[in-house]
């Protein structure tokens, strides 16, 4: 029955769900209409003291103005962090040791309902260590799966183990390189990002990781997702032969599996490879001081600590700088659809937070909660927020102080209101295609072959984080 539902609903969603670039285009044009027709509330004239209305040519320039610059070009740093996030993450998924293991594991399934399970644990698994890294391994792990199970006879249905795949997107934000927790687990970092007024409301400067990360409502809401959703994707495999659509069927053969670790990678030479050593060392040698600074810690782990540490874990792995260099080749490939979409989608936040449409909704979660329902309701608005602008940093950039304004007034402590906004941040992706761009381009599958599945899944995992909210 759960599966019958699960091939309904996926036909029927798909058939919606355009390309992500075209998704973009589209949400960009939506978001400047509902701008100029709902956003800019009235603004108080100074001679009469009334509220007059913004005229709507003024509200036009004032929002193509912004869009064009800062709008599309005011992440470019941040981007540059996040697209190095997927980039080293891919380049050690790529590595002959992490793929001995992607291989041996795609052995292990016999089943449509066992390879989606096993690829979903693995892909959150992984993700809660390095969003980009679960990503990738995700897809190299589905891509895998299927063909294992092609080649021992077993018909598979690519589109559930595809979504399984992607389900490392769901638990990201809870984890090691979530950008809102470990944005805020330094004073520098939290500074870049909020107000002034909203720092001075804050009973600490900064959030160390044990109060969000490492608190008792991540490992229930996380750890907890380490079950619910593989549960939920073994249940929705499809049991009957005509039901299932394997990849030959999808024609999706010839997908590009990103194997940039094979034989035939040019030889480094023992000097290359000796230098190439020596700063990996350095690398780590510089996490492994961070981490014993007791200024620091663990505890204050920002992007930038996070890159540095992929970026030497990679270059080890890979022990040939050539080899190394031939796997980021292959992820910056595999992430051009993120690359110039992201501007798009910095473009639509900077509109939703001129004309003050991101406020508005966060508002609304504010003015309709109470001290128990406010991180709830602003979860909820986060997951909308997300569709439209699906940038964890991007997003906690513009509702983060308005959610932690709102959880100071309620009494709330800041690090669960941070918590709300991550899981709202996390969850729609599931909806949202823009960060399956790079699994995608390896598994050859099309969204709106998967979106369905990871549809459902996003109900499912909504309601679990929602019970968590509520209990802590």
């Amino acid at each position: 029955m759960i599966a019958r539902i699960g091939l309904l609903i996926s036909a029927t969603i798909g058939r919606w769900i355009p390309e992500p670039f075209i998704l973009a285009l589209g949400l960009t044009v939506v978001t400047a209409l509902l701008a100029l027709f709902f956003g800019f509330p009235p603004v108080t004239d100074p001679a009469t003291g009334s509220l007059v209305a913004v005229p709507r040519i003024d509200a036009a320039d004032k929002l193509l103005e912004t869009w064009w610059n800062p709008g599309l070009w005011k992440f470019l740093g941040f981007s540059m962090q996040m697209s190095l996030i997927l980039v080293t993450g891919f380049a050690i998924a790529q590595s002959r040791p992490v793929r001995i293991v992607i291989n041996w594991i795609s052995s292990l399934p016999r089943s449509t309902a066992g390879g989606a399970a096993m690829v979903a644990v693995v892909a959150m698994a992984t993700a809660l260590l390095n969003w980009g890294l679960g990503l990738i391994v995700g897809a190299l792990l589905a891509y895998e799966t299927a063909k294992s199970l092609d080649r021992r006879g077993i018909r598979a249905h690519y589109p559930l183990i595809c979504a399984a795949g992607y389900t490392g997107l769901l638990v990201w934000h809870g984890g090691l390189s979530g950008t809102a927790p470990t944005k805020m687990s330094q004073t520098k970092e939290a500074a870049d990002i909020l107000p002034e007024s909203v720092m001075a409301n804050l009973e600490v400067s900064a959030i160390p990781l044990q109060e969000t990360l490492f608190s008792g409502l991540n490992m229930f809401v996380s750890l907890g997702l380490l079950a619910v959703v593989p549960i939920t994707l073994f249940l929705l495999a499809p049991r009957s032969a005509d039901q299932i659509r394997t990849a030959r069927e999808l024609d999706v053969n010839d997908a590009d599996s990103g194997d940039t670790d094979a034989t035939d990678v040019e030889p480094s030479s023992v000097i290359a490879i000796v230098i190439n050593i020596l700063v990996a060392v350095a690398l780590l040698t510089g996490m492994v001081l961070y981490l014993s600074d007791p200024d620091r810690g663990f505890g204050s782990i920002s992007p930038n600590e996070i890159n540095a540490t992929m970026l030497g874990i990679g270059m080890l792995l890979h022990v040939s700088p050539i080899s190394y260099l031939r796997a980021v080749e292959s992820a910056v490939r595999g992430c051009a659809g993120i690359i110039i979409q992201f501007p798009l989608y910095a473009g639509i936040m900077v509109m939703m937070s001129v004309s003050g449409l991101m406020k508005m909704v966060s508002d609304f979660a504010a003015e309709h909660a109470g001290p128990n329902t406010l991180p709830l309701l602003t979860f909820l608005s986060a997951g909308v927020v997300n569709f439209f602008v699906p940038s964890g940093g991007g997003q906690w950039g513009v509702q983060g102080p308005i959610a932690l304004e709102a959880g100071a007034a309620a009494g709330i402590a800041p690090s669960e209101m941070i918590m709300s906004v991550a899981y709202g941040d996390q969850l729609t992706n599931m909806l949202q295609p823009f960060w399956a761009l790079p699994l995608l381009a390896i598994t050859g599958i099309k969204a709106r072959d998967i979106v369905g599945y990871t549809a459902i899944v996003m109900v499912v995992a909504g309601a679990w984080m929602a019970l968590g909210l509520w209990v802590f």
